[in-house]
């Protein structure tokens, strides 16, 4: 580990001195990757610096101590030469985490897939829900949420809501939301007061960059169709509406939320290529179902990742086993501690994974 951080800091300053180069500064280009390099580094290069200061103010007390011959002062010193240890165990600890691999995917912005699953109606109340509760918890970060398509019910749920979340550091908070959400309480139209289990899939797919998807405009097959829905003064009488097929991997995108085809098309195209970017990213193409799988399940209400008990007032993820009896704030988008819970999780995991390797 020491080796690999005196390799990085070694980068890291040769790359400030390339940066203060008068050739480097006048070529835009070269500059600007050597800063984004550099900036890339900087955060462990600098903890590493923090480490070799306080390594060696650690051994200068440790030795001072050692010939010092009033008794006062060298207990002193020894006490000193102890608290460094212990900031320097804290450091090395924070510096481990810092040479965790990156997910390259943790900046960017998402699509977001919700569905209802198993439990009719209720479930497509929660799914709407679900859908609120990520929405405000969107708003609370600052970030934008942008409908692409919604499959609304009469009762006000959502048989499916496809949405973007746009951000900073969008994925790495959201996408530990992806698979089966499990709901328990009583429906509106349960008359005898009996708790139901109803199920809602969520997928997270990072949104890539243009330059990472090309598609062929051979590939797609676009149709164009009028809305459905409950009709009323807003049912659209054009066919704005856009259905994109790819025809090599048989991935299917509709958008109806805008009522220019124009816009409707520029959507669908960008959950297009999140579901694309998605699919080649996979191992192979032939583990997309698989990834897929794993991602949303299949909707059981043996399958969870997350319970919500209304009558309980409590949320708990099955993943890392934390619940919290505050239900009734998180889905008003206080969700906060339970990602970072995850995320801590996700990382104790990697530690203890890259101890083993």
């Amino acid at each position: 580990m020491i080796k690999k951080l005196e390799d990085i800091l070694g980068r890291y300053l040769r790359l400030s001195e390339e940066m203060a180069d008068p050739a480097v500064i006048s070529d835009t280009e070269r500059w600007t990757k050597c800063a984004k390099e550099h900036a890339e580094l900087s955060e462990a290069a600098e903890k590493y610096l923090e480490y070799k200061r306080t390594e060696k103010q650690m051994n200068d007390a440790f030795s001072v101590a050692e010939t010092e011959t009033d008794r006062e002062m060298k207990q002193l010193l020894t006490d000193e030469g102890y608290a460094l240890k212990e900031k320097l165990s804290e450091i090395y600890g924070e510096l481990r985490i810092l040479l965790l691999p990156k997910d390259k995917n943790d900046e960017r912005n998402v699509v977001m897939e919700i569905r209802g699953g198993a439990g009719g109606d209720e479930a497509n109340l929660f799914a709407a829900e679900l859908y609120s509760m990520y929405c405000r918890y969107a708003e609370s970060m600052r970030w934008k949420t942008e409908i692409i398509e919604a499959n609304e019910t009469e009762l006000g749920g959502m048989k499916e809501v496809v949405f973007t979340v746009s951000g900073k550091g969008v994925y790495s908070k959201l996408k530990y939301e992806s698979g089966v959400h499990r709901v328990q309480r009583v429906p509106e139209t349960e008359s005898q007061g009996r708790v139901h289990t109803s199920t809602v899939t969520v997928a997270v797919l990072p949104e890539p960059e243009d330059v990472e998807v090309e598609i062929n405009e051979k590939d797609l097959k676009i149709d164009t169709y009028r809305s459905g829905g409950a009709g009323g003064q807003h049912i659209n009488k054009t066919e704005s509406c856009i259905r994109i097929t790819h025809l090599p991997t048989g991935i299917v995108v509709t958008c109806q939320d805008e009522r220019s085809q124009i816009k409707n098309r520029e959507k669908a195209m960008k959950v297009l290529k999140s579901r694309l970017y998605d699919f080649y990213n996979s191992k192979y193409q032939s583990d997309y179902a698989e990834n897929r799988k794993s991602q949303v399940g299949t909707g059981d209400r043996s399958e969870r990742i997350r319970t919500y008990n209304f009558p309980q007032n409590r949320v708990t993820d099955h993943r890392i086993g934390l619940t919290l009896y505050s239900l009734d704030h998180f889905m008003l988008g206080d969700i906060g501690q339970m990602l970072e819970a995850l995320a801590i999780a996700d990382r104790e995991a990697q530690l203890s994974s890259s101890e083993e390797g």
